[in-house]
């Protein structure tokens, strides 16, 4: 609706629902009076913050598509689900780990962050980074209860930084990035409880039967670019495998 001004909020302290999106509000200040707030969507304004007052009951919030650039003054303690997708964010300067004690949704898809340092809050379960220029991973020893990470339209040519720590880990998303080699790969047989790996769209998915080769290093997947494993290629990933390690012999 155009609306530069919610100011008009402030007496509706009761509200618990309230969604702002596609306006051109600079300013969120007026909702720090609505304490009883459960769920808050302000996507594609023109904020250049998420700061806002500390509200001690809001668990949803979406800045979807503004103009945010950290993390600064997100302290809501029973926030679990936080989406920043298509903002300008390139640190993690601001994130409050002591505060945001409940968060297990993160959604920052097509941002601008080049490191996954400092991301790593302590329930988080779900971790969306598609579409940045991430170049390294870092930190990731603290993601413990990690179940998905989405990595996707990145700039990994590494596989360095999985953690045997990650022992939640199910789901990862690679897709496009630069992984040239199996050896890369082989990295992530660290993860004990990885089932499903997309890989499509790196160099090394080129490769002469790249589907085996990936399977007889992570032998414990169940899917591979969200196509099932099936028991003929776990044997002859098995074999590939003995094979190897008989000429490492």
């Amino acid at each position: 609706r155009g609306l530069t001004d919610c100011s008009l909020l402030e007496r509706f302290i009761h509200l618990r629902y309230v969604d702002l999106s596609k306006n051109k509000l600079k300013d969120l200040a007026p909702l720090s009076s609505l304490t009883q707030l459960l769920w808050l969507k302000v996507d594609g304004n023109l904020l250049t913050s998420a700061s806002m007052q500390e509200l001690p009951y809001l668990q949803v919030i979406s800045f979807d598509r503004n103009h945010i650039m950290d993390f600064e003054g997100i302290t809501h303690p029973l926030l679990a689900n936080l989406s920043l997708k298509e903002n300008k964010i390139e640190t993690v300067l601001g994130l409050s780990h002591d505060h945001l004690f409940s968060l297990q949704v993160l959604e920052l898809r097509g941002n601008k962050l080049k490191t996954t340092a400092g991301l790593g809050v302590s329930k988080l379960k779900k971790l969306y980074l598609a579409k940045n220029t991430i170049c390294s991973l870092e930190g990731l020893e603290e993601f413990e209860q990690l179940e998905i990470l989405h990595l996707r339209d990145n700039k990994l040519e590494a596989l360095d930084g999985f953690s045997d720590s990650m022992k939640c880990l199910q789901y990862l998303n690679l897709r496009s990035n630069g992984i040239k080699s199996f050896q890369e790969v082989e990295k992530l047989h660290v993860l004990p409880m990885l089932q499903a790996l997309v890989l499509m769209d790196n160099p090394c998915a080129e490769e002469r039967d790249y589907r085996l080769e990936v399977l007889s290093r992570l032998p414990q997947l169940q899917r591979l670019d969200k196509e099932s494993i099936e028991e003929e290629e776990r044997e002859e990933a098995k074999k590939i495998r003995q094979t190897r390690k008989e000429k490492e012999k």
